[in-house]
């Protein structure tokens, strides 16, 4: 395997991890699910290098991911949540030389906790969230096949924008995978979104975050195995249009690009998410 096949399969992995969206920073009713089915779809013929240079991959090469994850949050009481994401993916890299390399199969499984510290006049929250990660998997294509934890903060709130209903949330995570050389991760996002009539049918969002990977392994990675490439970072920018059929049952679209990173994949996203309370 060459590697743009790996930095190709690196950007699969990369969406994997950052599909646990719609989560937000808002708390879950006591003894309520909320289930957010999602599918995205990844495509990219190019990438950055270990020096942030924006280079096209070998002999015309395309790659390509299609994402299935579930997130799931149980309200336990008013203050903690259970919190599950079950991802399974698809990942294929072709090109002109004859290379065809295809990866599939349940991602990194992650269950934690989540605290809602305190709240501002009920409009503000702030929480934080313990996450253990287990992989699923003994393909390296798929990820790095180590177990992890994560400790993540979150701040939510809602107010007005220009006479439109608006909320936003921030982010940050700093995930740890055990194991040699396993890598440590900040992982962070931002989003602000507005409603667009009085009913709360239709809203709007933008989002930017990224990853910040780091590791004794650095861009003079095995060329043959994905998960010895643990030193990478990259940003993605993304748009999304929300509906709510009923109040149990909402739809989001979106769109995201790559804009900026480092030994990995540069592209293009699309995403359909489903928000279900059962």
């Amino acid at each position: 395997m060459t590697k743009p096949v790996l930095k190709c399969l690196l950007s699969g992995l990369l969406l994997i991890s950052s599909i646990s969206a719609f989560a937000g920073g808002f708390p879950v009713r006591p003894k309520s699910l909320l289930l957010s089915p999602s599918v995205s779809y990844f495509f990219s013929t190019g990438g950055w290098d270990g020096n942030s240079a924006l280079k096209p991959f070998e002999n015309n090469g395309k790659f390509q991911a299609t994402t299935f994850s579930l997130y799931s949050e149980y309200g336990l009481t008013r203050r903690f949540t259970l919190v599950a994401v079950l991802p399974y993916a698809n990942n294929s890299y072709k090109d002109n030389a004859g290379n065809n390399s295809t990866a599939s199969g349940l991602a990194d499984l992650e269950v934690g906790v989540r605290y809602y510290l305190a709240n501002i006049a009920y409009k503000y929250y702030f929480s934080l969230q313990g996450t253990f990660i287990q992989p699923l998997y003994k393909n390296l294509n798929l990820g790095f096949q180590a177990q992890g934890a994560e400790l993540k903060v979150s701040f939510a709130g809602s107010g007005k924008f220009l006479g439109k209903n608006s909320y936003f949330t921030l982010e940050n995570g700093v995930r740890q995978y055990f194991g040699g050389a396993g890598p440590i991760q900040d992982r962070y996002s931002g989003t602000f979104g507005v409603t667009l009539d009085r009913r709360f049918k239709h809203q709007v969002s933008a989002s930017i975050g990224g990853f910040y990977s780091a590791s004794s392994i650095n861009s003079a990675f095995n060329p043959q195995i994905i998960g010895t490439n643990k030193d990478f970072a990259f940003n993605q920018a993304s748009l999304s249009y929300g509906y709510s059929v009923t109040k149990k049952f909402s739809f989001f679209l979106s769109a995201g690009q790559f804009i900026a990173g480092r030994n990995t994949g540069k592209g293009s996203s699309g995403s359909v998410a489903f928000i279900i309370r059962p």
